[in-house]
């Protein structure tokens, strides 16, 4: 059991350090647009798609970027990189403020994407795996569960804001919090050690031995697997409760079924740190996307009701939740520790791209078609996901050519 001094004095300290700040930067920077984007748009005179659009470029370029960051926090560290990218952050929330043209715009948004690429999961992940080394598995379980608050903590702390500064003023707020909270946290109270080989338990010793090559069919599976899934939270979040709402659930209903998301997910995040620490993470990510696939057949077969859409609320956001940990707990137990700040960087491309694009094919799907093909498309892609997850073996079981237990 980790001693509490750990957490202040110890490598366990990158935790809540990481916690505070992944809180500041998803709760800024992320979920932010689904406000202020119709507030932006509004002023300007432009259109949602535009202003949206503009989010989802912001996602382009992290993921284009993300490779570059996750290789300099293995080379500097995450006290560094992850500094750099408060610092960068805050100042393209200061710059969106005055991007009068569409032009800037979408610069401004393009500076931010760096800063999603060195501030969110996948940075967070990559410093705690070159702190840890092949025991960071639990760090990034407990990261997460902080992580999980973000959303809970800025949308209300937002909407609070716009009421009383606008979002010329919410957005000056956000970018001090980035630059005088985030990147001392960073710089200062991050660990700087790194991990040794010599300093991990027989055991982890012996996993780290047993890793495949971060390259070829194990890694292109591990990618599809998360590229995939990326496209179901992202387009589910963009349209599940419009979806719940023509379907007929009245919108003080859907709103409180949306809730449910979030506690489920940290609800999962609980258990499996409390429980799994000596499950495989590959049979962690099935177990999620069947519940999840099986969720899915639920609303198919009963239709859109409240007790199916809260169901399937439930579901879908514990299922979210394990495949959060899974994000940086697969690689690392399949692919090791050395390099893993570029081994997440590579993973993190397809899934920012991913999350760029679905919103806007659901939206095309929706148009086109109807909603259910549209819900048909997101359980296609998590399929998908779940096809990667069972066809990848894990390294101690290839002498024997059988699938993953």
């Amino acid at each position: 059991m980790t001693a509490a001094r750990d957490f202040i004095f110890g490598p366990w300290r990158a935790v809540p350090v990481l916690g505070v700040t992944q809180i500041l930067s998803w709760g800024t920077i992320f979920y932010t647009p689904v406000l202020m984007v119709p507030l932006i748009v509004a002023d300007r005179g432009w259109s949602i798609a535009f202003g949206m659009g503009g989010f989802s470029v912001g996602l382009l370029t992290a993921g284009l970027s993300a490779r570059y960051v996750g290789r300099a926090i293995d080379h500097f560290g995450g006290h560094v990189v992850m500094t750099v990218g408060s610092l960068v952050g805050a100042l393209g929330l200061f710059l969106i403020a005055h991007a009068a043209s569409r032009t800037s715009y979408i610069a401004v948004w393009m500076v931010l994407g760096v800063a999603m690429a060195a501030n969110l999961y996948d940075a967070a992940f990559a410093s705690l795996g070159r702190i840890f080394g092949t025991a960071a598995r639990r760090p990034i379980t407990a990261l997460t569960l902080a992580g999980g608050f973000a959303s809970t903590v800025s949308w209300p702390a937002t909407h609070f804001l716009l009421e009383a500064l606008g979002w010329r003023g919410t957005y000056f707020v956000y970018a001090v919090l980035l630059a005088l909270v985030s990147a001392p946290l960073h710089a200062l109270a991050l660990p700087r050690s790194r991990y040794r080989v010599d300093d991990e338990t027989p055991s982890a010793q012996r996993a780290s031995s047993e890793v495949l090559p971060p390259h070829g069919l194990p890694f292109i599976l591990v990618a599809s697997a998360f590229g995939a899934y990326a496209f179901v939270p992202s387009g589910l979040s963009a349209h599940l409760l419009a979806i719940f709402a023509r379907g007929g659930i009245d919108a003080g209903t859907v709103v409180w079924i949306g809730a449910l998301f979030g506690p489920a997910q940290v609800g999962a995040r609980l258990i499996e740190f409390a429980f799994g620490r000596n499950v495989h993470p590959l049979p962690l990510a099935r177990f999620a996307l069947s519940a999840l696939l099986c969720a899915f057949v639920m609303l198919a077969i009963f239709g859109i009701s409240v007790p199916a859409a809260a169901a399937f609320a439930l579901m879908f956001g514990g299922a979210n939740g394990l495949i959060t940990i899974t994000r940086g707990a697969v690689p690392l137990a399949l692919f090791g520790a050395t390099g893993y700040g570029r081994l997440m960087g590579r993973l993190a491309g397809p899934w920012l791209a991913m999350q760029a694009a679905a919103p806007l094919v659901m939206a095309f799907v929706i148009e086109r078609t109807s909603d259910p093909a549209a819900l048909a498309l997101a359980a296609g892609f998590a399929a998908v996901a779940l096809t990667c997850f069972v066809v990848i073996r894990r390294p101690g079981e290839r002498a024997t050519g059988s699938i993953g237990r």
